[in-house]
């Protein structure tokens, strides 16, 4: 049976069923305050790179590439560290990923967590 791994904007009202709520963002999201975004955690060192996020843009026609790319990423010892305490959690329950995407099913958060699923 697959993880209880679920994808969301940061910006939408924390609920009950998302269990631990986790930002999988390099940088904090514009306007949120800590006590809004209600976080169990803060998982930045998972995040893609600047460089490749800055290429990446949020352009859905390079989707396909950036996934790749931050597969390939997730390999580094850094993020494949902080991957493991994503998976870790995630085996304990219900685990929300967070970002401020406005296209979260097109960002890392959904690579994410088709890895921990």
């Amino acid at each position: 049976m697959g993880r209880d791994v679920r994808v969301r904007r940061v910006y939408e009202p924390a609920a009950e069923e998302d269990g631990k709520r986790v930002l999988v963002d390099r940088v904090w999201p514009r306007g949120l305050s800590k006590d809004e975004a209600r976080l169990d955690a803060w998982a930045k060192d998972v995040a893609p790179s600047t460089e490749l996020r800055k290429w990446y843009g949020h352009d859905p026609d390079r989707f396909a590439e950036f996934e790749r790319r931050y597969r390939d990423e997730l390999a580094e010892p850094e993020r494949a560290a902080a991957l493991d305490r994503l998976r870790d959690l995630a085996a304990t329950g219900t685990v929300t990923l967070l970002t401020a995407t406005r296209d979260a099913a097109r960002s890392q958060a959904a690579v994410l967590a088709d890895r921990l699923r």
